[in-house]
């Protein structure tokens, strides 16, 4: 056929072109066992939180660790800007886990953060808020767990009985023994589906294996909104997320008029969590021009290394709680 010879002669006539280019996709694409992190930037929360408010002058930021898969190129420039940390895969998957499931967990991370700072600001401000339904999402399987249950799996009950925390399943399984087996509901991808777990011993404490993480559904008055990318997870933006919906709800203006930046997790009660990845938050912090940087107490020293090491003249403050850090932003001259 024709048709098939235009073909042929035009491999023929090109092939060196076409094998460069096959080439240069190759070295582009193939990823080694390692990811490069690098300072990354800020999302102002002000465009993210959607509730009315026109009297907020500065800004309320979270910060993120940019995190790029190990390509050649990408290792290559790791080499050039001091900066760039080259980590082994394995120092950030969770056994045989690959980058892309460590992203699907860190959504769920993302929006267990943005309910408990939701929950939490609306309490604080005193702004009504009604929690209607719990959602216990399954995070982790132990290798010594007999069970059918997968990851992802939302827990709806055990043996029968509706479970609204960990801590529900945990007293149904201490009125166990060992090697019972209990029968447990779960939601799999929007169907429900009967699993089983059998009861281990470990340590004088009966375990099933698994581990959970809570979300939750809510109404609120006012009406509120969190806008968020794909391409956004983790947990480390919950004590700016939950400043930044309280700045929405009150009518003074905690920033000031500053760039006020910030990480740490947050738990429902109001406390700050530690996080990874300070050194390139707090650059970014730094890069993106910003007044304060708010960390986690646990990693104060490390942001303070790391200001010193780069000379930055960014202020750090360190808080344990949700309070803590209000009360600095209100008496902020």
């Amino acid at each position: 056929m024709d048709w098939l010879k235009k073909i042929k002669d035009f491999i023929l006539s090109n092939i060196k072109f076409i094998i460069t280019v096959i080439v240069i996709l190759f070295v582009c694409t193939f990823e080694l066992p390692y990811v490069v992190y690098k300072p990354g930037g800020l999302v102002n929360l002000n465009d993210r939180i959607i509730i009315d408010n026109d009297n907020i002058k500065g800004s309320l930021s979270m910060c993120y660790v940019s995190l790029m898969k190990g390509t050649l190129p990408v290792l290559g420039l790791s080499y050039l800007f001091p900066n760039w940390d080259i980590i082994p895969k394995e120092d950030i998957t969770i056994d045989d886990e690959s980058v892309d499931d460590l992203l699907e967990l860190d959504r769920l991370y993302l929006q267990e953060s943005i309910d408990n700072a939701t929950i939490l600001a609306y309490r604080k401000a005193g702004k009504e808020i009604n929690i209607t339904k719990e959602i216990n999402n399954v995070i982790y399987i132990t290798d010594e767990a007999d069970t059918d249950i997968e990851v992802y799996d939302k827990i709806l009950s055990v043996e029968g009985q509706d479970i609204s925390s960990l801590e529900d399943l945990k007293e149904i399984v201490s009125k166990k023994k060992e090697n019972d087996t209990i029968n447990i509901l779960v939601d799999r991808n929007g169907k429900k589906i009967n699993t089983t777990s059998k009861i281990y011993k470990l340590d004088d404490s009966l375990k099933v294996g698994i581990s959970t993480l809570t979300t939750y559904e809510y109404t609120t008055d006012p009406e509120i909104k969190v806008k968020t990318k794909s391409s956004e997870a983790g947990s480390s933006g919950g004590l700016m997320l939950s400043l930044a919906i309280y700045n929405k709800l009150t009518p003074e203006d905690i920033t000031k008029g500053k760039k006020i930046v910030g990480t740490g997790t947050i738990d429902i009660n109001g406390n700050v969590g530690e996080i990874d990845g300070v050194k390139y938050k707090l650059l970014g912090a730094e890069k993106n021009k910003a007044y304060v940087f708010l960390c986690p107490m646990e990693n104060y020293d490390e942001a303070l290394k790391v200001k010193k090491d780069n000379k930055l003249d960014i202020i750090i403050k360190a808080v344990s709680t949700f309070d803590e850090a209000l009360t600095y932003l209100t008496n902020l001259e």
